[in-house]
């Protein structure tokens, strides 16, 4: 059975939030300065995961590209625009639900530290600023804890994560070297 293709997009801050050159915070651009990075996630409202919080992202659409479903699940969740050409790839993660097979995913992972626009609430999503370097992993899928750091420290990920039969713990995390 094929993976059904996912994007997540996290928006990367500056602590104290950043602003535009002119003083706004309609263009965000910033570099990660002292003080640390905040990441957007969101409480999710309705539908897979509702109570968790979690990444901004979903399906990729056919005749759509990682990246484009990326800005468009951005847009849509959080009311925020971002560009192709903003984005970091940095890395993919397969779920595996063997209880479950048909959620089964192949989820491509992006990074951006520029957008334009304030974060909304929508009706799938209400987002919210978190410290990169304390996630709220008790509030989180349990896979969460064994790849989001790397992904937001800058690293690359690729990882297959196979889920336990409750559909929610994890039973094994393992590099694709050992796919199979």
């Amino acid at each position: 059975m094929p993976l059904t293709p996912v994007t997540l997009c996290f928006l990367l801050r500056d602590a104290r939030g950043g602003t535009d050159a002119q003083g706004g915070t309609a263009a965000q651009d910033v570099t990660g300065v002292q003080g640390g990075t905040e990441v957007l996630l969101g409480l999710k409202r309705t539908g897979f995961g509702t109570g968790k919080i979690v990444g901004i992202g979903g399906h990729v659409e056919p005749g759509e590209s990682d990246a484009e479903a990326a800005v468009r699940e951005v847009w849509e969740e959080a009311g925020v625009v971002v560009r192709q050409e903003d984005l970091a790839d940095v890395g993919l993660v397969e779920f595996i639900f063997p209880a479950r097979l048909e959620w089964s995913m192949s989820c491509r992972l992006f990074t951006t530290r520029r957008w334009e626009g304030e974060p909304s609430d929508s009706p799938e999503i209400s987002p919210e600023w978190f410290d990169a370097a304390s996630l709220p992993l008790e509030r989180m899928w349990q896979d969460a804890e064994h790849w989001l750091p790397s992904a937001l420290a800058g690293g690359t990920v690729d990882v297959v994560v196979v889920l336990n039969e409750d559909n929610e713990t994890v039973a094994s995390v393992r590099n694709p070297s050992t796919r199979g």
